[in-house]
């Protein structure tokens, strides 16, 4: 993996950690609470889903670089 695609995937995994932070510390009437956490829910669940993605990215193109002939 490079450093790029370990970056992105350690912004995703922060992001993630303040959509929950901020859901669990939000201090809103019981209605908005809900829908307040189901929000950050589904963000989390997007953003999860995002980090996958890049992490599927990364080992495809870590296999192709492998498979690559060496320059010689």
């Amino acid at each position: 993996m490079t450093s790029q695609m370990l970056r992105k995937l350690l912004v995703a995994g922060f992001a993630v950690a303040a959509l929950s932070a901020n859901a669990a510390c939000h201090k809103a009437p019981a209605a908005d609470a809900a829908s307040d956490a189901s929000d950050a829910a589904s963000d989390a669940a997007a953003a999860a889903s995002d980090a996958s993605m890049a992490a599927s990215s990364a080992m495809a193109a870590s296999d192709a670089a492998a498979a690559a002939p060496a320059n010689k």
